[in-house]
Order: C-alpha cells, then sequence, then structure tokens
C-alpha cells in the first residue's frame, strides 16, 4: 500500500493560512498599515476601493527594502522582527509572525515597489497565487508602496462571503483608526473610491481623538493616567454625560498594539457604575505600557488577543486609574449635596457660618465645623436629595434596550388614525379588533383601551382581551410607514428657519453621504456643508419639538450601524433605524384617544405580530383561558 501522507504546496499552505490571516479586506489593510508602521514611515496613505475589493493601496515613506529582502518579503515565515523563540516576550513592532504578505499573495495579485534611501533605484515584485510574476528595477520614491488587487480571486468561494460594500469598508474604517490612534506622530490618510476619508495631520493624542471621532468629544475627554512599578496607564476616558448606544469608540491599548479585552472593559464599566444609563457605553481610549515579558501575544494570528501574567492586577489599576479621573475632574458626583463644589463657589454666606464669621468678607470666609446635631440633619436632608433624584427611574431600563430618552417624545408622534375603509380592507385584522358591541356587557368607558404601567396597553376583546407592547408596536407602525416613504410616498418635511450644521466624525461623515438620499425621503432636509459637516434645513414634520434634529440623526446612524452585519439592505436598516428611534418610549403616558390609535394603526399593518427587531406586539388572553387560572 502506498504512502497517503503529502507534503502540500507551498501555495496550498499559504491558502490555509490566509484563512487565519486574512479574513477580510480589513485585515489586508490592518497587516499592511502595521508593516509600514514598522518600517518607520512618518507618512502613511492608504488608497481603497470599492470596499477593497477591488483595490487595497498602501504607501508609506519607511526605511524601504533591499531587492533581496523584497523578494524574501512574500515567504512563509520570512521576518525581520525575530531571530529565536525567546524575542517574543521582548517585542517592540506590531508584526513578527511571518506570514501576511505571504498568505496575501496566495488570494490576490500583489504588486510592490521599494527604494531604499541609499539605493538609486528601487524593485518592483509583481506576485500572483504565490507565483512571482515578475522582478525588476524600477523608479520609486524612498520608501515602499504595496498594491493588493482583486482579493480572493483565487478562492471564489471567500469571496462569496464578504459582506455588502457599506459592512466591509466599516471594518476597513476601524482597523485604520486604530493604528492612527496607536500613533499620533505619524500623518494618515484615506482615500475611498477617490474619496479622501480622513486626513490626520501630525499631533498629540487628544488632537488625533478629535480628528478620529469629531470636534463634539474634545470637550468631553477626560485625561487618565497612572503609574506604578509594573504598568504605565495613559489616555483619554469620556465624561459620564456622553456615552452612546453601541460600542465603537473604545479602545485598549498594550504597548501601542490595539487589543480586544471584555475583561479590561469590564474594568471600565465598573469604573463608570451608577454614571452611565442602562445599555450604554462611555468613549476611552488607554493605553497600558507593560513590560513585554509579561504579556504573551502570540495568542491568535491577529495579535488582538493577549495573555496578561496577572490580569487582575491590571484589572484592579485599570479600574482605578480610570475612577481617580473622573473622580479629579468633577465629573462623578459626591455623597454630601450640601457641600457640592459648586455651592461652596457662592457668593452667599454659608447659614452654618458662625455670627463672627459674617461680617467678614466673601473671599476669606471658612465654613464652621458643624454644630452638634447638624450631621444628622444633613444626612436626613441628603437622604430626601437622593430620593428626588431617582424618583420615577423605576420605569427605566425594563426590557430589552428600551430605557428612557434624556427628550421625551411627544404623544402625537403616531399621527391620524386610519380610515375605516383602510382597516376593512386589512383580511384577518378586523376580526382580531372586533370589539364587544354588547352595550349590556360593558360600559362605553369600560371597553376604552387604558394603559399599565406607562408600557403596556389593555384593549378589550369580544372574547377576552389583548396586551399590548406599546414600543414594539410603535416600532412596527413606523417601520411600515418609513418603508413606504423610502418607496414612493416621502415624509412631509418641517423646515428650520435657520439651518443647523452637525459635525460628524470622519467615519460617520461617510456612512451619511453614502445613504444622504434615502435619508432625506424620510423627512429631513439635509446637504453637505463642507467636510465631515453637515446642514440640517429640515427635519420630519411629524417629530419637530420631539427631540433635536442632531440627536435623531446620531442616533439614526449608530443604529444604523449597529444593523449592517445583518444585511437588510439600505432602506430596510434605514427604515429599522428610524423606527427605533422614533416610536413610543416605555412609560410615556397616552390617553384614550392616542392609544386607541396605537392600536388602529397596529392592526392596519401588513405584519402586526412583531416589531421590526422580532420582539410580540401583543399577547391575547382569551375569557376561557382566564376563568381556568381562576377553577
Amino acid at each position: 500500500m502506498s504512502d497517503v501522507i503529502k507534503l502540500l504546496p507551498d501555495s496550498v499552505a499559504n491558502q490555509i493560512a490566509a484563512g487565519e490571516v486574512v479574513q477580510r479586506p480589513a485585515s489586508v489593510v490592518k497587516e499592511l498599515l502595521e508593516n509600514a508602521v514598522d518600517a518607520g514611515a512618518t507618512k502613511i496613505q492608504l488608497i481603497v476601493r470599492d470596499a477593497g475589493k477591488t483595490l487595497i493601496q498602501v504607501i508609506d515613506n519607511g526605511c524601504g527594502m533591499s531587492e533581496t529582502d523584497a523578494r524574501m518579503s512574500f515567504e512563509r515565515h520570512a521576518t525581520s522582527k525575530i531571530r529565536e523563540a525567546k524575542d517574543l516576550f521582548a517585542l517592540n513592532t506590531m508584526g513578527f509572525r511571518g506570514e501576511a504578505l505571504a498568505s496575501i499573495a496566495a488570494v490576490a495579485q500583489v504588486e510592490m515597489r521599494t527604494r531604499r534611501a541609499t539605493d538609486e533605484l528601487g524593485t518592483r515584485i509583481v506576485v500572483e497565487d504565490s507565483t512571482v510574476k515578475i522582478q525588476e528595477p524600477c523608479q520609486a520614491p524612498q520608501g515602499t508602496s504595496i498594491s493588493v488587487k482583486n482579493l480572493f480571486y483565487t478562492v471564489p468561494a471567500r469571496r462569496s462571503f464578504l459582506k455588502a460594500d457599506p459592512v466591509e469598508t466599516r471594518h476597513i474604517i476601524d482597523e485604520f483608526q486604530r493604528v492612527a490612534m496607536a500613533n499620533p506622530d505619524v500623518f494618515f490618510s484615506m482615500h475611498h473610491n477617490d474619496s479622501e476619508i480622513f486626513h490626520l495631520p501630525v499631533g498629540n493624542l487628544r488632537q488625533r481623538v478629535v480628528k478620529i471621532f469629531g470636534e463634539a468629544v474634545n470637550k468631553k475627554l477626560v485625561p487618565a493616567e497612572q503609574e506604578t512599578d509594573i504598568l504605565r496607564i495613559t489616555g483619554f476616558v469620556g465624561k459620564p454625560d456622553y456615552f452612546k448606544k453601541g460600542r465603537g469608540e473604545q479602545l485598549f491599548f498594550v504597548n501601542k498594539r490595539f487589543i480586544r479585552s471584555n475583561y479590561l472593559h469590564h474594568a471600565v464599566m465598573g469604573a463608570y457604575e451608577d454614571l452611565l444609563p442602562a445599555d450604554t457605553y462611555p468613549l476611552y481610549v488607554l493605553f497600558l505600557d507593560i513590560d513585554p515579558a509579561s504579556v504573551d501575544i502570540n495568542v491568535h494570528p491577529t495579535k488582538q488577543e493577549i495573555k496578561f501574567d496577572d490580569e487582575r492586577l491590571v484589572y484592579n489599576f485599570l479600574k482605578v486609574a480610570v475612577r481617580h479621573a473622573l473622580g479629579s475632574h468633577n465629573v462623578t458626583p459626591t455623597l454630601d449635596f450640601e457641600q457640592e463644589p459648586a455651592f461652596q463657589q457662592r457668593l452667599v454666606p454659608s447659614p452654618t457660618m458662625r455670627p463672627e464669621r459674617e461680617a467678614s468678607s466673601v473671599g476669606n470666609y471658612r465654613p464652621s465645623r458643624p454644630e452638634p446635631g447638624e450631621d444628622a440633619a444633613r444626612q436626613a436632608s441628603n437622604l430626601e436629595h437622593w430620593q428626588k433624584l431617582y424618583e420615577g427611574l423605576q420605569l427605566m431600563g425594563k426590557g430589552t434596550g428600551a430605557e428612557m430618552d434624556e427628550a421625551e417624545w411627544s404623544a402625537g408622534v403616531l399621527g391620524n388614525p386610519p380610515s375605516p375603509a383602510t382597516m376593512a380592507g386589512e383580511t384577518g385584522k378586523v376580526e382580531v379588533l372586533e370589539m364587544d358591541d354588547d352595550a349590556e356587557s360593558f360600559s362605553k368607558g369600560q371597553r376604552e383601551p387604558y394603559q399599565i404601567h406607562g408600557q403596556y396597553i389593555v384593549s378589550h376583546l369580544k372574547s377576552g382581551f389583548l396586551l399590548i407592547d406599546q414600543q414594539a408596536a410603535s416600532e412596527r407602525v413606523l417601520y411600515e410607514r418609513y418603508l413606504t416613504a423610502l418607496e414612493n410616498q416621502p415624509i412631509a418635511t418641517q423646515k428650520a428657519l435657520f439651518p443647523k450644521t452637525v459635525e460628524l466624525s470622519a467615519a460617520d461623515a461617510a456612512l451619511l453621504r453614502d445613504i444622504l438620499d434615502e435619508v432625506n425621503l424620510l423627512g429631513f432636509e439635509i446637504a453637505e456643508f463642507g467636510g465631515n459637516t453637515f446642514a440640517i434645513h429640515g427635519s420630519p414634520a411629524e417629530l419637530t419639538g420631539s427631540i433635536s434634529e442632531e440627536m435623531l440623526l446620531e442616533k439614526v446612524l449608530s443604529q444604523y450601524k449597529g444593523n449592517l452585519e445583518l444585511q437588510l439592505g439600505t432602506r430596510d436598516n434605514l427604515a429599522r433605524s428610524m423606527a427605533r428611534n422614533a416610536a413610543l418610549r416605555r412609560g410615556q403616558p397616552l390617553n384614550s384617544q392616542e392609544m386607541q390609535d396605537l392600536v388602529d394603526r397596529l392592526f392596519a399593518c401588513s405584519v402586526p405580530y412583531n416589531s421590526p427587531s422580532g420582539r410580540k406586539c401583543f399577547i391575547q388572553f382569551d375569557l376561557e383561558d382566564l376563568q381556568k387560572q381562576f377553577g
């Protein structure tokens, strides 16, 4: 019997390795950008076409490579970063595995142009399917330019699994932002389909954070710094009043390498305990500098998962650093309402001052020590303040992501109810809504719907009653209305007397440009105003006064980004996002007419049973089943 174990050809082995290293276009961007940083570049340009499927090009002015090094860089496990195993625990570079270029060249067409400062001519190499097609001298500026074309052309199955262009573009932007954030002393730019998305000049970390996340975060940043013998923590955290519904502005770097760590994220969230609404996330960009021998970064090919020698120690230091940053900048509340710093700075003498101090100048007065019995009175006063502060909050945070917003929506969001003819045209729906026509069974007041805990609506039926989730029902109604608007019936716009401008982050601005036409069909009137700034000339008429245009737009974009991975399509995604943010909130009181309007509109929908996210809109209870419960 012949032998069955064979050595795989290099091209096949490289394609297998590419499955781990090159998962999507963003993986290529990450590897090429990190190589450019390792080459000592001070200027790095990223050029992308068709979300990286057609072209990914990285140009840097780093040290460049000799002809031999350029050729060797495409071999598996060829690297200049390490020489022996112990070097893994003394790394000061981003790359070290020697797999990236070999893996990329196995699934794409790659062209490299590189030249060292001491060489008159550079080297051009073209590799396809792990085979060197061209190697020749060429004219080239100092540094390296690598073009990756037709990604995954050798493995069509992998290419078919790529998501839509907006999704892949979002992943590319995320990788670009991480590398750029870790290196504020390097110039970065990014172009996508001939449009410049990012232009990041050299600066300090705060300037880089503002350039990436937008000018709005500048006043919300709190510096964080903590240093011990084994760990140094630096960076910025956001004030508690600056939070987002989704993640994306939370970055950890260990020795300037971006990492993912739910464990460390938990430490930060613990420092924000009781300062944030439920299911929200703060901004943070935190750098941890630690002895490389104390971490293991060779855990996964992406190098975004690492292990610490003492994770608990890092956890505690991080939590203390963030809590100290928030406390030292007076963004955490004190328990003594009588001694708040804001109250101490009043130009009115304190009632607790001794008589002999009242006549002194205000600038030199000192509060006296409380008299006996004052401590107990202050504690009672503080307790009363806390009770008032949390009064009414028991309705918040119940359900799945349905916490009450700062600005309550007006009860007139749903507009006018449908006509009886429209209701009669919905087969299978009128029967569900059939009310008891026997006037002797129920009085008129009893047949009216009523609200429970500001969350549910009870509506009588002939055979029992319906229990309706007002938020889920509102989402379903608005979702179908917005879908109709995106098809052929744009929603009316309320023109603003004076246009408002809103500046977005570069990533959000690029996203809004792609969906601007659809957004305007939903009642907005938004136009580009230069750079990453947009002018809002109008907003949906039915929502006027309910919430600011800027806040609504920000929430819609955040929800839209969160749904990108679902591949819903632009219009479906946008309709879901608008419905989620314009729907009635839990805890919002409704009168009888508003409740009846909501019920009528729900059962006029084509699919009244579930919200767009899949939650039940109502539950039906039969009298027979209720009688059995009391049997």
